[in-house]
């Protein structure tokens, strides 16, 4: 009997994930039976499917209760890819202070948390930083850029304002120092592959100076294929390695930057739902359909 795989998703995800198709077509060229299904529809039945996967889960930021509670249910169902314990450390932003204390170079990143004075943090992190012209104000717990703004040094009242509305909602802040080369360079991508490198991109720069933060689910991207320095390659690597879970993982992307001095750093770990470009890198969508069912009982 042919594999049951289900790629989680979200109604409003469904027309705007890309990497949707073409891992539905590798999974079903694979032998298996692949559907998309939304991740909150209550009559899905996930013990019958032999894997899940969160495909384009984009709108957890703002259910992560519900959310972590689904992945927990499914886990106890069938087999959930990546499992749930990975899943829940990592829709959390905090995890780059865990990271940073394994050594790996991240963006100097301070964390606000509800209760804290939105003022005095922004106060002290700007003092801490005297040579950063913009800074980044944006949740723990986002993605696609929601709620992330790029707010110059001298521009105290509107990133006050920011960090408090986020701290009144009872939402963590992360601020951090918006490194001048992502103009220049953009990020780059690492896509890993059952614990494997399979290809980069380049994202140009998504954040523009005092605008406000996107109202879509998330923000535009300008993607292109990419090659990533040796450099870039292993720093990934110690990050993956640097995981506090068991490996290796059936996907991962690594989003990395370069700092003034060119050194490369963590800008995120994405291990949820991440876009991964299939369309940039011939077989990757292969790839990752391998690993899929590599992973389902026989």
């Amino acid at each position: 009997m042919s594999a049951r795989i289900a790629l989680a998703t979200t109604p409003p995800a469904r027309d705007l994930d890309e990497d949707m198709a073409p891992l539905l077509a590798a999974l079903h060229a694979a032998g298996a039976q692949a559907l998309a299904v939304d991740w909150d529809d209550g009559s899905v039945d996930w013990g019958g499917f032999d894997a899940v996967l969160p495909r384009s889960t984009w709108d957890y930021c703002e259910r992560l209760p519900a959310f972590l509670d689904w992945t927990h249910r499914v886990a106890a169902a069938t087999q959930l890819l990546n499992p749930a314990d990975v899943i829940a450390w990592n829709t959390d932003k905090h995890y780059l202070r865990a990271l940073a204390e394994a050594g790996i170079a991240i963006i100097p990143s301070s964390f606000a948390e509800p209760g804290d004075a939105a003022d005095a943090v922004w106060d002290a992190f700007v003092d801490a930083h005297p040579g950063d012209a913009d800074l980044v104000v944006k949740p723990a717990v986002g993605a696609g850029s929601r709620d992330a703004e790029r707010h110059p040094r001298s521009a105290r009242a509107a990133a006050v304002a920011h960090i408090a509305r986020l701290l009144a909602a009872g939402r963590s802040a992360l601020v951090q120092p918006y490194l001048d080369r992502v103009d220049v360079d953009g990020e780059t991508a690492l896509v890993h592959i059952d614990g494997r490198y399979s290809h980069a991109i380049r994202k140009g720069p998504l954040l523009r100076r005092a605008a406000p933060a996107t109202d879509a689910l998330f923000a535009a991207e300008r993607i292109s294929a990419r090659e990533p320095g040796a450099d870039e390659r292993a720093l990934a690597e110690r990050v993956l390695a640097a995981v506090p879970f068991d490996g290796p993982l059936a996907y991962a992307r690594v989003d990395l930057v370069r700092a003034g001095d060119s050194t490369p750093c963590l800008l995120e770990l994405e291990l949820v739902e991440p876009s991964l470009f299939f369309d940039h890198a011939p077989g990757s969508a292969a790839r990752l359909a391998a690993a899929i069912l590599c992973r389902v009982p026989r």
